[in-house]
């Protein structure tokens, strides 16, 4: 009886690990690609200086977007010069196809040796809001190094990635690497100001060519660093869905007059009290099956108790949670449609009452709402019919793309983020609370991905757009190495397609 015993028991494991390799997820895990890597992320010192005078030089190159239209032309005309001369193996190089879109746009087709595996495509935008020396530790477009940082303009949004994804990709070139998988990047020029000449144009252009791509990585999601009350371990968020954006000018027309014989009502009281309900009542909490929710589900476990126990039964406990993000800004915009007042403007002199008074709103609205909804909510709180509704702009909020075990650009930037930063254990989806170029390319793909390999605290956060934009050397040879690794990553995939991708 020992003989077939064993003979079963071997048969059972045999079947076993049959299983096992027939049910694991069809990309491989992060240490089966770390091996298939072709070629270390290990840097010379020379190469090390070289990038991060490479991105310094990029800052000292005012790209400013000032409104759709108007741009520093100059700047970016200087910029493509800038780019060719600090990356030349990349602009000599055979299967890179180099195009200039919409002036001062750039699209990189970098064609792989393999046509049977669909490509992808990695955004940046070249251009970077308006600074005044006013308020700066050091001038926003020196590109000064100080107490190992890069100061300036752009260095967090978004030519830290322009330069990084250039640099990741020489790097590779000049180790003799001819990538397996194509892939596209495109830089856009006036991201800061829609898009529309830059992003939307290389859109229409790949469209036009029938191209499809198989994901999109773009400007946005980070690791995030103690942003969570209660929460001190850093994780990375890539966020898999865009808020979409209205902006709404309200506006009251009433009769002028003299400060002097004043009406019981006057256009700047009456557009005020309707821009103060909109501040008093905030838009609900949309995130009951949102990504928010799923990324709460993710951070359950590493809580104590009782916090664990009430983010493990949201199902429960999701109206005492959706209270307490309330007290927290960041977790507030991640959780629903965000009201801000911007600009307000009435009257001409002290003692004239005037006729119009006029005020502009941004909505940054919830995957889970529509435009249509926000604007209907919008007129039911104001409920004034003196007040006048006029649309600037508005565009819906982004789809959300797939991040299960199937999604390729999710899984491929997991492995990649464990493998750069190992210390990172939590990869969650997430939403992209501002606007970036790649709501222009929803027509490409179903993926698209959001993610910076950055370390963000809140302090941080409050430096785009704003005063004494940095990031530290260390982090920048970071993102570059994670650029580095991403590339090659992307040529492991396993499963080839069953038909050719011609770019």
């Amino acid at each position: 009886m020992a003989r077939p015993y064993v003979c079963v028991l071997t048969l059972a494991a045999l079947l076993l690990l049959g299983f096992a390799t027939i049910s694991r997820s069809k990309y491989p895990s992060g240490k089966e690609r770390q091996r298939a890597s072709r070629i270390p992320s290990q840097f010379s010192q020379e190469e090390r200086v070289a990038m991060k005078e490479a991105l310094k030089g990029a800052i000292q190159i005012p790209t400013v977007s000032f409104s759709p239209g108007e741009f520093n032309t100059t700047a970016l005309a200087e910029f493509g010069k800038y780019i060719r001369k600090a990356f030349p193996a990349l602009f000599k190089t055979s299967f890179i196809q180099h195009e200039v879109v919409g002036e001062y746009s750039h699209l990189f087709t970098v064609q792989g040796s393999d046509p049977s595996l669909q490509p992808y495509m990695l955004l940046a935008h070249i251009d970077v809001v308006p600074a005044s020396d006013q308020g700066w530790e050091v001038p926003p477009f020196s590109g000064l190094e100080r107490d190992g940082f890069i100061h300036g303009r752009g260095t967090l949004d978004n030519k830290n990635s322009v330069m990084a994804i250039l640099q990741a990709l020489e790097l590779l070139l000049v180790r003799k690497y001819i990538p397996r998988r194509s892939f596209l990047i495109a830089l856009g020029h006036d991201e800061e100001v829609s898009g529309a000449n830059g992003a939307q144009k290389i859109s229409a252009l790949l469209q036009a060519r029938g191209t499809q791509i198989a994901f999109i990585v773009d400007e946005c999601g980070f690791i995030l660093d103690n942003v969570i009350p209660n929460f001190k371990k850093p994780f990375a968020m890539v966020s898999v869905s865009e808020k979409g954006s209205i902006n709404l000018m309200l506006q009251v027309n009433m009769t002028a007059g003299h400060s002097s014989a004043p009406p019981k009502e006057t256009s700047i009281g009456i557009l005020a009290a309707a821009v103060s309900r909109l501040e008093q009542t905030p838009v609900p909490n949309m995130s009951g099956n949102g990504p928010l929710k799923k990324l709460l589900q993710q951070l359950a476990n590493e809580f104590s108790f009782p916090i664990n126990i009430v983010l493990n039964n949201l199902w429960l406990f999701w109206p005492l949670v959706s209270r307490l993000m309330e007290r927290n800004y960041i977790m507030d915009a991640l959780a629903k449609t965000t009201t801000a007042v911007t600009m307000f403007n009435a009257g001409v002199k002290v003692n004239v009452i005037p006729s119009v008074a006029q005020a502009t709103v941004n909505f940054r609205i919830h995957p889970a709402q529509t435009v249509q909804e926000v604007l209907e909510l919008v007129k039911n709180i104001v409920a004034d019919d003196r007040v006048q509704f006029h649309v600037l702009e508005a565009f819906e909020p982004l789809p959300v793309s797939p991040s299960d075990d199937q999604a390729l650009g999710y899984q491929l930037l997991r492995q990649t983020i464990q493998s750069v930063f190992p210390e990172i254990n939590i990869v969650a989806p997430g939403t992209c609370v501002a606007n970036t170029d790649s709501r222009h390319y929803v027509n490409l793909t179903t993926g698209i991905y959001r993610f910076n390999p950055i370390y963000m605290q809140p302090q941080d956060l409050r430096s785009f757009h704003g005063f004494n934009e940095k990031i530290s050397v260390q982090a920048y040879e970071n993102q570059v190495k994670f650029i580095f690794e991403f590339i090659q990553n992307a040529d492991t995939e396993l499963e080839r397609a069953s038909h050719q991708h011609e770019l």
